[in-house]
C-alpha cells in the first residue's frame, strides 16, 4: 500500500537557467524544510529540484522499513536528471541531506560544479548512534530529532518519532560518507550553526578539514539553530549560495 504523502511534503522544482542546483532535506523532515532555500535559488535564477526522499513525508512506519541507499538513490536520480539538462550543477542538503550532498561529492566528484552542505551530520552525532544496529531489534522507536529552530514563528514539518532502525541506516551512510570526504574535490561552501542541539558544531570544521577541495570555506551561522534553512540565518543561506554559484559560473 502506498502512503499518502503530506500536502507540504511533495517534491519540487522550479525551472530557470542553464545552471541547476539539487536540494537535499533532513532525517525525519521533508522538503518543507528546504523550500525556501528552493524558491530563493529559483529567484536567482537557477533550475531547482528538490527531491522526496522515501519514507519521509508520509509517517515513521513507513519510514522505519526504509534503507539508506533509497535516500541517496532518490537524490541522485534527482541529480542525474539535472546533469542531463545543465551545464552546471550544484548540491545542497540540510543535516542528512548534507551528508547525501557529500555523498553525492564524493561519488560524481568529476561532475558536480560544487557542493553545500548545511550541518551535515558525517563524523558525530548523538553518541548512542554506534549502538542503533543493535538496538533496533528490540526498540522500535526513539524522540524526534526535528524542529531545532531559534525563531518561535518557524516549526519544521517532521516526525515526532525517530523509527531506530532509520537511525541506524543515518549511522551506516554517515560512516560510508566519512570515509570518502577525501574524495571531495570540487568547491565546497560550507554551512554550520554556532549552536546546534542535533548536529554537533564540530561536524562543520570536521568536513573542511578532510575534503580535497583547494577551494573551501566554512560559513558560521551566528543566529540559527539546526533548522537553519527555515531559521533567522535562512536568507543569509540563500545570499551566499548564490554568491557560491556566481563565482563558479553558475
Amino acid at each position: 500500500m502506498t502512503e499518502e504523502v503530506w500536502p507540504d511534503a511533495q517534491p519540487f522544482r522550479f525551472e530557470g537557467g542553464k545552471t541547476g542546483v539539487l536540494v537535499v532535506h533532513g532525517f525525519t523532515g521533508c522538503t518543507q524544510s528546504m523550500r525556501p532555500l528552493g524558491e530563493g535559488l529559483a529567484e536567482a535564477g537557477f533550475t531547482v529540484l528538490g527531491p522526496r526522499l522515501p519514507g519521509h513525508g508520509t509517517s515513521v512506519e513507513d519510514m522505519a522499513g526504509r534503507r539508506w541507499e533509497e535516500w541517496t538513490g532518490e537524490a541522485e536520480k534527482g541529480l542525474l536528471e539535472l546533469l542531463d539538462r545543465c551545464d552546471k550543477v550544484f548540491v545542497t542538503g540540510l543535516s542528512m541531506g548534507g551528508t547525501i550532498t557529500c555523498y553525492l561529492g564524493e561519488k560524481y566528484a568529476d561532475r558536480v560544479s560544487g557542493l553545500m552542505p548545511i550541518n551535515a551530520a558525517v563524523a558525530k552525532l548523538n553518541p548512542l548512534m554506534p549502538l542503533t544496529p543493535l538496538a533496533k531489534y528490540f526498540l522500535k522507536t526513539i524522540p524526534g530529532v526535528g524542529s531545532d529552530i531559534k525563531d518561535p514563528d518557524s516549526k519544521e514539518l517532521c516526525y515526532d518519532k525517530v523509527p531506530v532502525r532509520a537511525a541506524a541506516e543515518l549511522y551506516e551512510l554517515m560512516k560510508i560518507t566519512k570515509r570518502g570526504l577525501p574524495r571531495i574535490t570540487a568547491p565546497i561552501l560550507i554551512f554550520a550553526s554556532r549552536e546546534d542541539h542535533v548536529v554537533p558544531t564540530t561536524n562543520g570544521p570536521y568536513i573542511l578539514d578532510h575534503v580535497s577541495s583547494p577551494d573551501k570555506e566554512l560559513v558560521w551561522l551566528e543566529n540559527s539553530y539546526h533548522v537553519a534553512t527555515l531559521d533567522y540565518d535562512k536568507d543569509l543561506i540563500v545570499r551566499r549560495c548564490v554568491e557560491f554559484m556566481r563565482r563558479l559560473g553558475g
